[in-house]
Order: structure tokens, then C-alpha cells, then sequence
């Protein structure tokens, strides 16, 4: 479809087929993950800034993710529960550079907080009496502020010379705006795209991966010459964490290969649903690893839940 017509202000997401009344089943079923999504993490973010206790580096940090988790699913999930139950699935493209403006940088939000995390364990764990000398109110505002800012100018810039670049087509195989699609439909050279892109994948995927990785262990090496008590209590307040880490390392490779991948050539099942794992299985599993694992995060949304359920038996004791 050339630029006079109006593909130049459309893209089509090409991957949704019609799935007769099962689309319904399917709306149904992520509107509920979407739902679960929300609550899980308000849950963790109401608890941190309610509890002047978890008023503290690591609980600041895990808010972080979820107020990111929050972030990422209201860019991803109201139009995609749209887009299951209509007929058809066109996108504007300011909608869809902002929809992929708001999913690149939440996904490079988490990382960038997951290395904050790593480095205040770090810290926390191999120079325990410098620890709160390091990890002051200010140290920790900047580090969040980095955190923040780094991916959002990079990406931004990313995009920007995409939005430069003239289509010749409109047809995205994707369910979801994604940056390198839109590049393939250019009809000019996109070598200077190509390094953009690559240099933000390197800055903002890989470096926070081989951070993580370096003081994990550096970590694993002090808790071989420490007691057993030490690394007890060290896998405690590390192992969500690294369980959240992880999770997000696996569901984002799967997204960035599948970007420099055709994936015309792989079943669209299989294509959908690598693309959509960073979007769902993390921001439903951190608010519960950290809910369920963080005896601190667990205790009080357990006294919240107790407190509920009196207050649900007193209303019922008036009712009678």
C-alpha cells in the first residue's frame, strides 16, 4: 500500500485471526489476567507506602516494579482486550509509536530496576557496614531517577528516527506494536535505524543482564566463606529477586529474537505467544513472589486481609 493512501496512517496488526465465539473465551480469560495484574500489584504498592516500616531501599525498589508493571499493562491490555472481540485491527500510527514507546520502556524499566535491586543485595550483603552510608535517601532517589530517565531518552531517540522513516506497507505481524516490523516496511535504507536499534537493545538489555550477573556473583562468592546462618539469610532476602530475574531474562529473549527473526516462518501460535510472555507472566508473578517470599511485604498484606474480614463480620453482625 503506498504513502498516498491511507496504510500511511494505518497499520494493520495481522496476526489476530477470527476465532468465531472463542474470542469471547479469550477476552474473558485475559481481562481476568488483566484484573489479577492490577490488583497483585496495588496490593504491593499500597503496602509499601502504607507501612512506614518497608519504607526502606529494597521495598521502594519493589514498588518500582510494580508501579512499572502498571505502566506496561495499561499500554498493552486495553487495546489488546479491544482488539480480540473486533472485527477488524487497525491501528493509528501515533497510537501505535506511543503503544510501542510505552512497552519498550517498560521493558527496559524493569531490567534497569532489576539492577538497582541487584546492586542494593550487593551492597547490602558484601559491605553490609557501609550499607546504609551508601544506600541513603538520595542515593537511592538518584538511582531510581537513572532507572527511569536512561531508557526513556534512548528509546525515545530510537523511535524518533523510525517515525522519520517513509512505508511502503501497513501490514505488522504482530498482535502489538513492535519497532523492528515497522523498520522492514521503510522503502529507504535503514542501515542508521538498524545501529540505533541495536545500540539500545546493547545499552539497555544486555549491559543491565551482565550487571545482574557480575554481582550475583560477587555475592555467591562472599556466601562461600560465610556460615550458614549468613547464607540463609542471604538466599532469603535474594531469592525473589533472582526468580524474578530470571523469569524476565527467559520472556525477554524470547521477545528480542523474535523481533530479528521472520517470523512468517514460524506457526503464529508460537509467535504469539513468545511475543506476549514479557507482557504477562512478569507483571502477574513479581507481586507475588515478592508478596509470598518477603515475610515483611507477606506480613502486611496478611494484617490487611485480617482487617478485611473483620470488618466484613461486623457488617454482617449490624445486618442482624
Amino acid at each position: 500500500m503506498d504513502n498516498s493512501s491511507s496504510g500511511a496512517f494505518y497499520f494493520h496488526l495481522t496476526l489476530f485471526e477470527d476465532q468465531g465465539d472463542l474470542k469471547y473465551l479469550f477476552f474473558s480469560l485475559c481481562l481476568l489476567l488483566f484484573v489479577a495484574i492490577v490488583s497483585a500489584n496495588v496490593a504491593v504498592i499500597l503496602s509499601v507506602c502504607a507501612e512506614r516500616s518497608l519504607h526502606q531501599p529494597m521495598f521502594i525498589f519493589v514498588c518500582c516494579l510494580s508501579v512499572n508493571a502498571l505502566y506496561g499493562s495499561a499500554a498493552f491490555f486495553p487495546r489488546f482486550l479491544t482488539d480480540l472481540v473486533s472485527d477488524t485491527h487497525l491501528i493509528s500510527r501515533p497510537a501505535c509509536f506511543t503503544q510501542m514507546y510505552v512497552i519498550y520502556t517498560y521493558a527496559s524499566y524493569e531490567l534497569t530496576i532489576l539492577s538497582v535491586m541487584a546492586y542494593d543485595r550487593f551492597v547490602a550483603i558484601c559491605s553490609p557496614l557501609h550499607y546504609h552510608s551508601r544506600m541513603t535517601p538520595k542515593a537511592v532517589s538518584c538511582l531510581v531517577a537513572f532507572a527511569w530517565f536512561y531508557p526513556a531518552f534512548t528509546i525515545g531517540l530510537c523511535l524518533y528516527l523510525s517515525i522519520q522513516l517513509p512505508l511502503c506497507g501497513n501490514d505488522l505481524p504482530r498482535v502489538f506494536c513492535t519497532n523492528w516490523p515497522v523498520v522492514q516496511l521503510s522503502c529507504v535504507d535503514t542501515t542508521l535505524n538498524n545501529i540505533a536499534g541495536l545500540f539500545v537493545t546493547g545499552t539497555t538489555v544486555f549491559l543491565p543482564l551482565l550487571f545482574v550477573l557480575y554481582t550475583y556473583l560477587r555475592i555467591l562468592l562472599v556466601c562461600r566463606k560465610s556460615t550458614s546462618e549468613f547464607r540463609g539469610k542471604a538466599l532469603q532476602t535474594c531469592l525473589p529477586h533472582m526468580v524474578t530475574f530470571v523469569n524476565y531474562s527467559i520472556a525477554l529473549f524470547c521477545e528480542v529474537s523474535l523481533s530479528r527473526y521472520d517470523s512468517e516462518k514460524i506457526n503464529p501460535i508460537i509467535v504469539v505467544l513468545l511475543s506476549l510472555e514479557f507482557l504477562l507472566i512478569p507483571p502477574l508473578m513479581n507481586p507475588l513472589v515478592y508478596g509470598l517470599n518477603l515475610p515483611q511485604i507477606r506480613g502486611v498484606l496478611l494484617r490487611a486481609k485480617g482487617i478485611q474480614n473483620v470488618f466484613l463480620w461486623l457488617c454482617r453482625m449490624k445486618d442482624h
